[in-house]
């Protein structure tokens, strides 16, 4: 069940990375600006790192700072790894991580045509980084952690890649209730964000189980019908002309074989049928790696010499 969700999750963000959707569209940059950011931040990266499909800001949560190793779960087209890169200067480094080969190659291709020195990307799944240990000063993460199937896996790798003292700082789909069965149990509605997310309490149990601290999850009140806006704007190419006359457009489907339907129009579907605001909510997740039990660590290694040399001095002492 678990691969199926996967395949379905990359079949569907893999057609929307090769669609035209980019911040050039006003339906994708409304939903950008409905979640958090502002329309400086948009024009400030590359057109086609967004794509609609944010739920929240998280580089405007997450403090980041100059020289600071910062990773972004679910890169999509770049959009938070390119706001992140000035943030971190010439001496940090942005690090997407996607498990949909589209769109690498999508937020690679924004990184050259940006200029991008300090970003990179990475094909894999969030659960398995191809990152070292604490190796990592921040994560961050928009609207993708609901999308996995093994949370408390992601939860330990987030942990692990992260330095003592590290921090979470996401944008995420939660729930404030159970949702109804038939949502619940939708493809299209997990696919969505939707259907794969858990409970606020559950999410804050995870993260604490996974050896976090200072766990905060606050709704922030933003309103999830805003995915309607991009209703009708995800074509996969350009309109036909007719062979005979190059003025007149063809008034048929755009594409010469049939497509199955975009996420964005599985959104709009789901948000006629039900009020999702009811029982999910667009959240902000904070939390900190522990930092006390690395220098518990390092004071004891420091006090393992000492204790040695007191233990011999000791024998010496009784031998005498």
């Amino acid at each position: 069940m678990s691969e199926q969700l996967l395949e379905s999750v990359r079949s569907k963000y893999g057609a929307v990375a090769e669609s035209t959707l980019s911040n050039e569209h006003a339906g994708v940059q409304a939903v950008a600006e409905a979640f958090g950011y502002s329309a400086e931040e948009l024009t400030s990266i590359p057109a086609d790192a967004n794509m609609g499909l944010s739920c929240g800001n998280p580089t405007a949560i997450a403090s980041i700072r100059p020289g600071e190793v910062v990773v972004d779960l679910g890169s999509g087209g770049g959009l938070d790894v390119f706001l992140a890169s000035p943030l971190v200067g010439p001496t940090g480094k942005a690090i997407g991580i996607d498990m949909t080969s589209a769109m690498i190659e999508r937020a690679r291709a924004n990184a050259a045509s940006g200029g991008y020195q300090n970003v990179e990307f990475h094909l894999s799944t969030i659960d398995r980084m191809p990152l070292s240990d604490a190796s990592v000063d921040c994560v961050i993460s928009n609207c993708v952690i609901n999308l996995a199937p093994d949370k408390p896996a992601v939860f330990r790798e987030i942990a692990r890649v992260l330095k003592p003292g590290g921090r979470l700082a996401v944008s995420d789909i939660a729930l404030k209730s159970e949702l109804p069965p038939e949502v619940a149990s939708s493809m299209a509605a997990y696919v969505s964000c939707i259907g794969g997310a858990i409970l606020i309490s559950e999410y804050r149990d995870g993260l604490l189980a996974a050896g976090f601290e200072h766990v905060e999850i606050v709704d922030s009140g933003a309103d999830l019908n805003a995915y309607a806006k991009v209703e009708n704007q995800a074509g996969c190419c350009s309109p036909a002309m007719d062979a005979e006359n190059d003025l007149n457009v063809i008034a048929e489907p755009c594409c010469a074989t049939e497509t199955p339907a975009t996420l964005h129009e599985d959104l709009t579907e789901l948000l006629a049928k039900y009020d999702v605001n009811a029982a999910a909510a667009s959240v902000k997740v904070y939390a900190v790696k522990p930092a006390m039990a690395a220098k518990a660590h390092a004071a004891a290694r420091r006090a393992a010499p000492l204790r040695s040399k007191a233990l011999r001095s000791c024998t010496l002492e009784n031998l005498a």
